[in-house]
């Protein structure tokens, strides 16, 4: 067996390291989405997040060469909301050796079990916004730029070292331009009319900033109950998200809906979509990488459908069928042909929403992992 090392990550050179491992690892594989080197320095090393939360970072090396890479992450926050002592971990990257994936793993089981902790489970991040589940089923689909990836060898790894699972997300990919299901555009005038709910001007609502941080209050609401393990954010967290994600959203594949006080009750946002941009950008903007992304996001041929969320209030009650319309006379009009879904827990009755259109099929579907330590 070779002579591997698991040494902690601490300097700026094994940082760079950790960063650039899936690269190397993925490079020859064409569904890989490479993240952008920037922002997962930002993540690792400056995401407001870490205010509260403590994590470590570990390689493997073969000699000098990088052979694997795990995070272990303590969401205080979780532990208190969910009445457990559970560690997390991520940004798990392994080459196909178990006993790579055995140091990784047990590494960053004797970390939390050091802090108090009796479970682990992920892969995860920090909190709900993150990237997360590890995918069994869909290998051969390029994830959204926003979703993990990862070679089928994992599950192997990760179940013959004790995780079982935990939860499935599933994800679905649906002709962007069938138009509404006739039965959902019944209930969205329905309730259009009966409440006098209407759409609102998104890029309005982007230019007021109480109306931004309301927006976010409604984000960390509507999920606060209705998403499994979720875990509401801080205020830094939602400004944080604010201002790296509201500058590129727009009503042409988008939309909110307001009720007769002109108060936002729901949401569906959607991007175009970026993976095959990311690919060439190979982790970096410059030179040419932000040429490839300003690119994709004029193109709306093909879309990534992130989040679609209700006031508490509104939720069961078919309003989301108003958004779904809007979304999807968009999608028409902009000749957009596929969409996909976000990562929605396969028990969440929301999902049965996908089973009403034509041409849509399951894509993706991902799991967390847990195990008692």
């Amino acid at each position: 067996m070779p002579g591997y090392k698991i040494v902690e990550v601490r300097s700026k050179k094994e940082l760079k390291q950790f960063i650039q491992f899936p690269d190397d690892l993925y490079k020859d594989c064409k569904q890989y989405v490479p993240a952008l080197h920037s922002d997962q320095k930002y993540s690792l090393a400056k995401v407001s997040s870490l205010t509260y939360c403590s994590r470590k970072m570990w390689l493997v090396y073969d000699g000098k060469k990088v052979v694997g890479r795990i995070c272990g992450m303590i969401n205080p926050h979780y532990n208190e909301r969910y009445k457990t002592k559970r560690a997390r971990f991520g940004w798990f990257d392994t080459i196909n050796d178990l006993a790579v994936a055995r140091l990784l793993l047990e590494t960053a089981e004797a970390w939390a079990k050091e802090n108090g902790m009796d479970e682990i489970h992920g892969p995860l991040y920090y909190n709900t916004l993150g990237k997360q589940g590890m995918v069994v089923e869909g290998f051969e689909n390029t994830p959204p730029f926003n979703c993990l990836y990862n070679y089928a060898y994992y599950n192997d790894l990760v179940t013959a070292l004790g995780y079982t699972k935990e939860v499935d997300w599933v994800q679905y990919r649906l002709r962007a331009d069938q138009g509404a299901a006739p039965k959902l555009r019944r209930v969205s005038d329905l309730l259009t009319e009966k409440y006098k709910l209407h759409e609102g001007n998104l890029n309005e609502l982007k230019k007021d900033k109480a109306m931004v941080r309301e927006f976010f209050h409604i984000y960390n609401a509507s999920f606060s109950k209705s998403v499994y393990n979720f875990i509401p954010f801080t205020q830094e967290e939602m400004d944080e998200e604010a201002a790296s994600v509201m500058p590129y959203v727009n009503d042409r594949v988008s939309s909110v809906v307001m009720d007769k006080d002109e108060k936002l009750i729901a949401f569906g946002i959607s991007f175009p979509s970026i993976s095959e941009a990311l690919k060439k950008c190979k982790g970096h903007l410059f030179p040419f990488g932000w040429i490839y992304l300003l690119k994709a996001m004029r193109d709306y041929s093909n879309v990534d459908m992130m989040l679609t969320g209700a006031v508490p209030e509104w939720q069961n009650t078919g309003v989301s069928s108003i958004f779904h319309c809007l979304i999807a006379d968009k999608f028409k009009a902009n000749g957009s042909k596929w969409a996909v879904t976000n990562p929605q827990i396969e028990t969440n009755g929301a999902v049965n929403i996908w089973n009403r259109y034509q041409d849509c099929e399951l894509y993706i579907r991902r799991r967390c992992y847990i195990k008692s330590i």
